[in-house]
């Protein structure tokens, strides 16, 4: 059984030249692996008296409620490891030789993750020490994962 890798996401669906561009890297990315996009359909505290707390805490638990014991979960953290795309493209085979079956990466909200959250993750990582707006963050994601699986496979792509 072959490794799945997935990209959870929480807030709304954008629309626009992002979005399409992610749709093609998804496509590529179907000749490689498994891969799929999962968005946590949630509203941001909308004139509701949530404090930063309590979200990471409500969003903490639409992440838990999508996750499978089994699933090796990456936070993509401003506070994680960064890798060079050779670097990133090795975690990736790596947990694949490990036999990882369902390889989970996770967007935080705007302020976040909750601690329960940071405790389920089995390994963070960083794409930046710099902020992007979610849609950008999977548009990052997507293409350099497209770009690990095109160095493993020896493609000229990354070049």
């Amino acid at each position: 059984m072959s490794m799945k890798i997935k990209l959870l996401y929480i807030g709304k669906e954008d629309a626009g030249v992002f979005h399409e561009a992610i749709r093609q890297y998804v496509e590529k990315l179907s000749h490689y692996i498994d891969f799929m996009m999962e968005n946590i359909p949630y509203r941001k505290n909308s004139g509701k008296s949530l404090t930063v707390e309590q979200q990471k805490i409500k969003e903490g638990k639409l992440f838990l409620k999508r996750l499978a014991p089994s699933d090796f979960v990456v936070l993509l953290d401003e506070r994680g490891r960064e890798y060079s795309s050779p670097g990133f493209a090795q975690l990736i085979i790596q947990k694949q030789l490990n036999g990882t079956k369902n390889l989970v990466f996770v967007i935080g909200g705007a302020f976040g993750f909750s601690d329960e959250v940071y405790r389920r993750q089995n390994d963070k990582i960083a794409l930046s020490k710099l902020t992007f707006p979610h849609i950008m963050t999977r548009l990052l994601f997507a293409e350099q994962l497209y770009r690990a699986f095109s160095i493993l496979n020896n493609e000229p792509y990354h070049h």
